[in-house]
């Protein structure tokens, strides 16, 4: 259960605070709310406390559990062949990358992340590619710059360093089928 107050990620949509925790009856039914105001975004959302769980919304992450997400990053790309980048696979990556993104967790986001990043160096991502890299960059950027106490350019240009001093062009091969 969460105070009022506290900072939560809603998943897909960033940190939020939770403004007010109040009562409401609902179809006859008393029920509980937590009112959540987005930080990032002039958006306020309504989540019952019996469906919070539900929903992914937790706390914001531990900045030890940041060090493994870096660590994440700096991990190696997964090995892909070049046939992966056409239209369909992108659809099966997508379908990926959106379960991912649903669970909120950050380590699944910058895997989400470093993917991208990979991708970008062999061919020029597509508008889907970019949106969802602006997405995830953004909403990694939000929770590490506020659990950290950093800037959100330094946060920024931390991620893309820690992206781009790991993926290696070694990496994709013709004949390999795991991404």
């Amino acid at each position: 259960m969460f105070r009022l107050y506290d900072k939560v990620v809603y998943p897909g949509y960033g940190v939020a605070k939770i403004d007010r925790i109040f009562s409401k009856v609902i179809g006859g039914k008393d029920a509980s709310f937590y009112e959540l105001i987005f930080l990032n975004k002039d958006m306020t959302v309504l989540v019952p406390t019996d469906n919070a769980e539900a929903v992914g919304l937790r706390p914001l992450s531990t900045s030890q559990y940041i060090k493994d997400v870096f660590g994440s990053l700096m991990a190696p790309a997964r090995k892909i062949n070049y046939a992966e980048f056409t239209a369909s696979n992108w659809n099966k990556r997508n379908k990926e990358y959106q379960v991912k993104l649903k669970s909120g967790d950050l380590k699944d986001l910058s895997e989400i992340y470093r993917d991208l990043h990979y991708i970008a160096m062999y061919k020029e991502l597509s508008f889907g590619e970019k949106h969802l890299l602006q997405q995830i960059e953004g909403l990694l950027v939000e929770e590490i710059s506020l659990v950290e106490e950093l800037g959100q350019e330094k946060t920024i240009e931390h991620l893309r360093s820690l992206c781009s001093g790991h993926v290696q062009k070694n990496s994709v091969t013709e004949n390999s089928s795991s991404f």
